[in-house]
């Protein structure tokens, strides 16, 4: 890692934002004085600089400075104590990470240094105060940014670690949109060959999947949404193309009832 003052030339594309404004708070955030307000600044500004990433990732005592953030959130998930002023600056510094995990350029060595591993403390929570749920929504946005590049490293990565369990435990139970995510994350693993393999390698595993599939789609009859269906439909669809479970995915569908006022057009989406 090198200083600021050493980094690579940024692009014109930040003509909208102030490059030395951009510099000042990356600066700030080695400073625990300075930090908070730099968080909430950079996190807004992550969208319209497209080199955000490397410049966090390339300056120094950045990503300590985010990790630091991260881990003096500990103390607060259990006993569940994390309010909404702890949620919202921690979440401001996961979504700086998200900018790092889903940046070309600094994507390997996100993996490479196991950050996503920080976050699973997060998901391992079970309040459903609305600190929490943000939290772990947020938490949960950083790898999907990780899957949605459709690259074997971060799947590789990922069975490496323990995220299928969690993501099949915010299924069951976290909220609408946290199911959706965890449900995405899920999806994006097995459209993977080593990621479908992976899962349908043990019946325990494989069993566990489609149970909690199963349990989503009776409680989609009772609260529908169309979105969430869709990624779990998704999700029978590729378990049927594993030779070994594919009958057992398929006959496990057929087996929960889908809602009858909801139907599949053929371009696959699906409507009320």
């Amino acid at each position: 890692m090198h200083s600021l003052a050493t980094a690579a030339p940024v692009p014109a594309a930040l003509a909208q934002v102030d490059r030395e404004k951009i510099y000042q708070w990356i600066n700030e955030l080695s400073s625990p004085d300075t930090r908070e307000n730099a968080l909430l600044e950079l996190s807004k500004k992550r969208e319209s600089v497209p080199d955000l990433a490397p410049m966090l990732w390339h300056s120094f005592g950045t990503i300590a400075a985010l990790l630091q953030e991260i881990v003096n959130i500990y103390p607060s998930i259990n006993p569940p104590t994390l309010t909404a002023h702890q949620s919202n600056r921690v979440c401001n510094a996961l979504a700086l990470l998200q900018c790092v995990a889903s940046h070309p350029e600094t994507r390997s060595a996100f993996l490479a240094a196991h950050i996503p591993l920080f976050l699973y403390p997060f998901l391992h929570t079970v309040s459903k105060t609305r600190p929490f749920e943000y939290l772990r929504l947020t938490s949960l946005g950083v790898i999907g940014a990780l899957v949605k590049t459709d690259e074997q490293e971060v799947i590789n990565f990922l069975l490496t670690t323990e995220i299928i369990p969690l993501c099949l435990r915010i299924m069951e139970s976290g909220s609408e949109l946290s199911k959706t995510v965890a449900t995405f994350i899920l999806q994006k693993i097995l459209l993977d060959d080593t990621g479908l393999a992976y899962i349908c390698q043990t019946y325990e595993r494989f069993s566990h999947v489609a149970m909690i599939l199963g349990k989503m789609v009776l409680q989609l009859s009772k609260e529908p949404s169309a979105r969430l269906l869709k990624h779990v439909v998704r999700c029978y669809l590729r378990l049927s193309d594993n030779p070994r479970c594919g009958l057992r995915a398929r006959i496990g569908f057929c087996a929960v009832s889908l809602p009858e006022k909801w139907n599949f057009r053929r371009t696959g989406q699906i409507a009320e």
